[in-house]
């Protein structure tokens, strides 16, 4: 059975850091394309970052470009969401979400096509 698990949420101010990480089992995890996803408090799931199965492309949202940065080692089945210069804006639950079909390239940001996801951690940025 494939598990996803985040961790590294928390309460930060506007401005600082955080760093998610996500690890995987229950499937070979460096074939799948994997991605982060975040729901604000009212508003639906919206597309963060995603990565290709071999590390070798990444997608972000226009809101998140030049602050985000997310990597994965596939030697030890994780993915990591690093955040910088965080704003108010980006509180919110963050899930780690695999791809259902193997060898993507995970470019289309589309909950569809994600089919694990991990329980979401909650991120608060105070302003």
């Amino acid at each position: 059975q494939v598990q996803l698990v985040e961790s590294g949420g928390g309460l930060v101010q506007a401005g600082g850091s955080l760093r998610l990480s996500c690890a995987a089992s229950g499937r070979t995890f460096g074939r799948y394309a994997m991605g982060w996803f975040r729901q604000a408090p009212g508003k639906g799931l919206g597309f963060v970052a995603s990565i290709s199965y071999d590390g070798g492309r990444t997608y972000y949202a226009d809101s998140v470009k030049g602050r985000f940065t997310i990597s994965r080692d596939n030697a030890k089945n994780t993915v990591t969401l690093q955040m910088n210069s965080l704003k108010a804006e980006d509180t919110a639950v963050y899930y780690c979400a695999g791809e259902a079909t193997p060898f993507g390239w995970g470019n289309t940001g589309d909950t569809r096509n994600y089919d694990y996801w991990g329980q979401g951690t909650q991120v608060t940025v105070s302003s």
